[in-house]
């Protein structure tokens, strides 16, 4: 990868080393996805079993997980990964529970009760990927959240990954872990499809969740917008992380950080900003080096090509360009990490330091990896409890606190001309005043 010096460049080219890859929504995906969306609502089950015959290449004799499969997945599986997603799990529990938004009930004016009540959004559908590598730990950072908001039901699909029509078994013994029964052996834009619109098999959900490749990203970005669909987590695009190191920063640490995010897929984009010219070459190095040792290789190397590696003049100027970037992931490999933490304003998730790499957010901090992408982080937030509630607002007023702020809503409604608002309060003070 070539070496790049950020004060040397014209701001047209600084805009256009930190452009994210275009993302892969051609007319052929997006006219794709169209097409699948309304196969599902044409003749629901019939065409989800007919979509996964041709995509995953298996008959499905049922389309959600049974009972003996659930325990043939938990039998498959070593105790040692059987701990580790247990060990994970509890984590992610302990965090997101601790994190998550509560109640609220004050008196804003004497005799007026302003509320904030939660209630779980009824049926949400969560979605994992299964394509070029399973992922247990995202069953684990969504099932996690929408079990302690409390969700009436949780549906999981899951593409099928074996010939038989069977699911990962890892991705199946996480869902169960986190309390989530009804599995669907489906993947792609037929399963976004599925839980958004119901089919005779499937419910319809209210919202959905989850990563996902292009078609997924497109299926959900269309259900969203459809009058018979449902909301989703967040926009979405390709995987990314922004490493700042200063002239301290283990170089193989950092180039084992960039590939950890390379390697999750050819569209992904791994930035390192650094004022220290030796560890910019070093790590150059150290990237080829850890290149040869993956088996995910070629993937890494595409995502490379989108990559940057930049010489800043000081950390100063790496937090504003990362904060202009607004990275899913933001490592700070610098001494005095924390000394820097307030000034990152725009970021999905951050690491601390040489000794946290981002992979164990992906995994088993406690935080959740379902993080916005592409810029999103400007005004978005990674999945968490709140995202699975529904925060309702609630207000009492008595005779007093009528008379009290009633005068105030009757002005501001009188200033914008809205008579009918002004009167639903008079009236009352009028007849306050004749009792």
């Amino acid at each position: 990868m070539n070496i790049v010096d950020w004060n040397s460049l014209e701001p047209a080219r600084r805009r256009e080393l930190l452009a994210r890859p275009i993302q892969n929504r051609s007319r052929e995906i997006e006219d794709g996805v169209r097409r699948i969306l309304d196969q599902i609502r044409a003749d629901g089950d019939v065409a989800l079993r007919a979509l996964t015959r041709r995509y995953d290449g298996c008959e499905l004799p049922a389309l959600e997980v049974d009972a003996a499969e659930f325990a043939r997945a938990e039998a498959a599986l070593s105790a040692e990964l059987k701990q580790a997603i247990a060990e994970a799990r509890a984590r992610i529990e302990r965090f997101h529970r601790e994190s998550a938004p509560q109640p609220v009930s004050i008196e804003t004016a004497p005799g007026v009760r302003c509320e904030r009540m939660l209630r779980p959004i009824g049926r949400v559908g969560l979605y994992v990927p299964a394509g070029t590598a399973p992922l247990p730990s995202t069953a684990l950072m969504l099932g996690v959240p929408a079990a302690l908001a409390g969700c009436r039901e949780v549906i999981l699909c899951t593409p099928a990954t074996q010939a038989d029509g069977s699911c990962d078994p890892a991705v199946l013994y996480a869902a169960r872990l986190c309390g989530v029964s009804r599995v669907f052996k489906l993947g792609g834009a037929q399963a976004i499809a599925a839980m958004a619109f119901g089919t005779d098999t499937l419910p319809k959900c209210d919202k959905l969740f989850g990563p996902g490749n292009a078609w997924v990203t497109e299926a959900k970005r269309q259900v969203e917008m459809a009058p018979d669909g449902c909301a989703i987590d967040m926009p979405a695009g390709p995987s990314e992380v922004l490493i700042v190191a200063d002239d301290g920063a283990d170089p193989e640490f950092v180039a084992a950080d960039l590939l950890s995010q390379a390697e999750h897929g050819p569209d992904s984009q791994v930035v390192l900003l650094s004022p220290s010219a030796e560890v910019l070459d070093a790590t150059t190095q150290a990237l080829d080096d850890q290149l040869l040792q993956l088996p995910r290789a070629e993937i890494a190397l595409r995502a490379l090509s989108n990559s940057r590696l930049v010489r800043v003049e000081s950390l100063e100027q790496a937090l504003e360009i990362s904060n202009g970037y607004a990275p899913e992931h933001l490592i700070l490999n610098v001494r005095e990490p924390r000394r820097w933490l307030e000034k990152v304003e725009n970021a999905g998730s951050v690491f601390l330091g040489a000794w946290s790499p981002e992979a164990v957010g992906d995994y088993c901090s406690g935080t959740n990896h379902v993080l916005p992408t592409y810029g999103f982080a400007r005004a978005w937030s990674g999945v968490s409890v709140a995202s699975f509630l529904k925060l309702i607002t609630v207000q009492e007023l008595s005779r007093e606190g009528l008379r009290a702020i009633g005068p105030c809503a009757a002005t501001l409604a009188q200033a914008e001309r809205l008579a009918a608002h002004e009167r639903a309060v008079t009236v009352r003070l009028e007849r306050l005043e004749a009792a």
